[in-house]
């Protein structure tokens, strides 16, 4: 599940940075309903780009701005409800790591999903279902080998 985040420069310090990356991920992984996934904690990945202040631009001119960019498969945050609520997260966290050097309305999201099969993991290709038997896998409860 890569999020890109892009931010104008000098909104956010290198701390400020990795705490929002790090509550993104977080925000993804909660709304899902997938904290503490192996699987899935792994896979969530991303970057971050700083662009030159001059290069953000909102009606034409220069802003103090951030763009937040999740991918997903399409069987991931699935429901309305479900997009609201990262959306609402996701924007929260941003706001937060700002500092008050942002506006509100200056935060814009967006979810791209790819269509089956096209979600690709170390060069492999997994479908809906391999994705949720992987995901389901990493959930299992360790077996107790003295037990077995």
């Amino acid at each position: 599940m890569p999020i890109t985040l892009t931010v104008s420069e000098g909104l956010l310090s290198s701390e400020a940075q990795a705490q929002a990356f790090a509550g993104l991920t977080d925000a993804v992984l909660d709304v899902a309903g997938l904290t503490g996934n192996e699987f899935m904690t792994a896979n969530v990945i991303g970057s971050i780009n700083v662009l030159p202040a001059e290069h953000v631009l909102a009606a034409g001119k220069p802003v103090a701005a951030a763009f937040i960019e999740l991918k997903l498969p399409e069987i991931a945050l699935a429901t309305a409800e479900a997009k609201r609520a990262f959306i609402a997260r996701a924007t929260d966290v941003v706001e937060r790591a700002a500092e008050g050097r942002i506006k509100r309305e200056h935060i814009w999201s967006n979810i791209v999903y790819a269509p089956e099969g096209a979600w690709g993991i170390a060069g492999q290709s997994y479908s809906n279902a391999d994705l949720v038997g992987a995901i389901a896998s990493a959930a299992a409860p360790a077996v107790d080998a003295h037990r077995a």
